[in-house]
């Protein structure tokens, strides 16, 4: 919200927008805030170029984050394409793939073999890894990229992974987010009835 409000010229913001915004009391923004030593004024609100930089410090945007993806199929293509990681200071160093037609290729990116998997670990101390391979083969993957040194999985993979504790997995089932729409569509009380 605090982006969209910057680009739109908005220099200053106070907690009750950012609370309508973001589902909380005006309050629980301002406590919040505080606790992370942000600071804004009582009659003139909060600077939404201060803000913004604060919570990139904060969330540890303000560097680059090395992060590898695993499968290159339709998916793998389109999150290596997705311009907005760049932007959010999320840069992947390499991509990765069995199949060795994707790794002759010639696209705007190198994909490799999981041969070199290690070798580029190591040399963009990469900790993150964004994981889109078949379910029959994505244990195996995961498994593999914590013996190596992965400490985070964001998972598009439709299967739970199995970790130890000290690797923290994100899954993302884009089937799941899509029904869950459905859901709350087909929940609505007021106004006319939707059919889908």
């Amino acid at each position: 919200m605090v982006v969209r409000l910057n680009a739109m010229g908005v220099t200053t913001v106070f907690s009750h927008t950012l609370a309508e915004g973001s589902g909380f009391t005006p309050e629980q923004v301002r406590k919040d805030f505080s606790e992370y030593k942000i600071r804004g004024h009582r009659r003139g609100g909060y600077s939404t170029e201060k803000l913004l930089s604060d919570m990139e410090s904060l969330f540890k945007r303000d560097r680059m984050s090395n992060v590898i993806l695993v499968g290159m199929g339709n998916l793998g293509q389109a999150l290596a394409r997705y311009q907005q990681l760049q932007q959010r200071g999320i840069n992947i160093v390499a991509t990765f793939d069995i199949d060795p037609y994707k790794q002759k290729s010639r696209t705007e990116y190198q994909v490799y073999s999981m041969d070199r998997l290690q070798e580029i670990v190591e040399r963009f101390s990469v900790l993150v890894a964004i994981v889109a391979v078949p379910d029959i083969s994505a244990q195996d993957v995961c498994s593999q990229l914590i013996d190596m040194g992965i400490r985070g999985i964001v998972n598009f993979s439709p299967v739970m992974l199995k970790v130890p504790e000290f690797v923290v997995v994100n899954n993302v089932s884009l089937s799941d987010e899509i029904e869950s729409v459905i859901w709350f569509v087909r929940s609505l009380k007021k106004g006319p009835t939707l059919y889908l």
